[in-house]
């Protein structure tokens, strides 16, 4: 089959406030605001698979479960929170605990450069990678679907190609402008599958919506980041990855099976205030409480081990009467409805020693009354 390309621009950032190895992170630059969503229509996977936010590796260090023929290191950045992988030289860059991206799953990750940035675009490419032992071979295998990212603060162009058996088609446009710098925050860009479509968003745009994206026939086992040229200020930053994988069913969960478990509702760190790429598994939830005046649900809120017992549970609290609060005032959800508790780390439903773990247990749940 003819592969699909398609291009676009991504966004870029305004504020820097250089790399800082081993310091607290300051607080960060506003959030993009909770109402910009409103047309996002993403939903992560049922399950986290991995989670890769470079809190097991040391500052300085080339992460350990990764592979390159390039050079990059692990930073903090100030004014930014969390550990970043910083690209330092030319090459790929790839994850080498990713062994299997199936037919339904969501892949995420947050991308950062300086604003003196004028470098060329990143490519982002999930591969059908023949010999998992020989990674140079991304580029030639015969499935891949690859776009490439270009932040900078003025619109341009960048590309995406879908290479299925080895058959390549490609073409171009320009970004809208939405896609323009947003106050020194990191550009979020999520990608989903689903069987042969695959549809991929920056921050809360969707740039690429295509049917026949992935060849059904293709088994994609490998992500790369592939930086053609690093200069001076011409550096990426990368953080948060995140593969998620199963088709999410919140219609028969709610009404069939009494529970719906969500993972893409997501606060800032030990806060109750909710990240705004939330939008779509909140909008997902309450297409289904609109359509069903009838149905009634409590709203539980789960954490991970980390930190105080006793503050968990209180942020579990807070967590779930955060999502009643915007699902009332966002979405016209009666509140009289919804009901709210908190569980804290009391109910893990996975390992609280990996990442993907915590993330999986980092929850709000919807139970049928």
């Amino acid at each position: 089959m003819a592969a699909v390309v398609v291009s676009c621009v991504a966004a870029a950032l305004a504020g820097w406030y250089g790399p800082v190895a081993g310091t607290a992170a300051a607080q960060e630059a506003a959030a993009p605001s909770f109402q910009s969503y409103s047309k996002f229509d993403f939903v992560p996977g049922e399950k986290v698979v991995a989670l890769e936010d470079f809190t097991q590796d040391t500052i300085g260090d080339f992460p350990g479960k990764w592979n390159t023929d390039g050079a990059a290191e692990i930073v903090t950045i100030a004014g930014k929170s969390g550990r970043w992988l910083k690209l330092t030289k030319a090459g790929y860059f790839t994850p080498e605990f990713v062994k299997e991206l199936p037919d339904n799953f969501t892949f995420e990750f947050d991308l950062t450069v300086p604003p003196t940035f004028e470098g060329r675009a990143l490519l982002i490419a999930l591969v059908q990678l023949q010999n998992l032992k020989s990674p140079a071979d991304w580029r030639t295998d015969a499935h891949s679907f690859q776009f490439t990212a270009l932040p900078q603060p003025t619109e341009g162009a960048s590309e995406m190609t879908s290479r299925q058996d080895s058959d390549t088609v490609a073409a171009n446009q320009t970004t809208t402008p939405q896609l323009a710098a947003k106050s020194g925050n990191p550009i979020h860009i999520s990608v989903w599958r689903q069987r042969q479509r695959v549809r991929v968003y920056i921050n809360q745009e969707k740039v690429w919506d295509v049917p026949r994206g992935v060849a059904a026939t293709a088994t994609l086992n490998s992500i790369f980041f592939y930086v053609p040229e690093v200069d001076g200020d011409n550096i990426y930053y990368l953080t948060n990855l995140r593969i998620a994988t199963g088709a999410p069913d919140t219609r028969n969960k709610i009404l069939t099976e009494g529970k719906w478990v969500s993972h893409g509702i997501l606060f800032d760190v030990n806060s109750d205030r909710i990240k705004a790429e939330s939008y779509g598994s909140l909008k997902e939830i309450a297409g289904v409480l609109s359509e069903n005046a009838a149905v009634k649900v409590q709203i539980v809120g789960h954490t991970d081990s980390d930190g105080d017992e006793a503050a968990n549970l209180e942020l579990s609290r807070r967590r779930a009467a955060a999502v009643k609060a915007t699902l009332t005032k966002e979405f016209a959800i009666d509140a009289a409805r919804m009901d709210t508790d908190g569980k804290g780390e009391s109910q893990p439903i996975d390992s609280n020693t990996t990442p993907s773990g915590k993330a999986n247990n980092r929850r709000v749940e919807f139970i049928k009354r």
